[in-house]
């Protein structure tokens, strides 16, 4: 069973990827320039997230509270 705080960091990469792939299918079919920025800032945000996601599952896992099979 997992814990909650592990599943939040989970779903957290989760909605991620999900804004990665937003932002791309966003950049490719816009018309001007203010979307352009909306979905920089977009990807930008979401790469901020995935680090400090990836870094606090790092943490977990050296405290060992974050099961290997997740």
């Amino acid at each position: 069973m997992s814990r909650p705080c592990n599943d939040h960091i989970k779903e957290t990469l989760r909605m991620v990827r999900e804004l990665l792939v937003l932002a791309d299918k966003g950049d490719a079919d816009r018309t001007d320039d203010g979307c352009g920025v909306l979905y920089g800032v977009m990807r930008d945000c979401a790469y901020k997230m995935r680090t400090e996601a990836q870094r606090e599952c790092k943490a977990h896992k050296a405290r060992g509270i974050w099961d290997e099979q997740e």
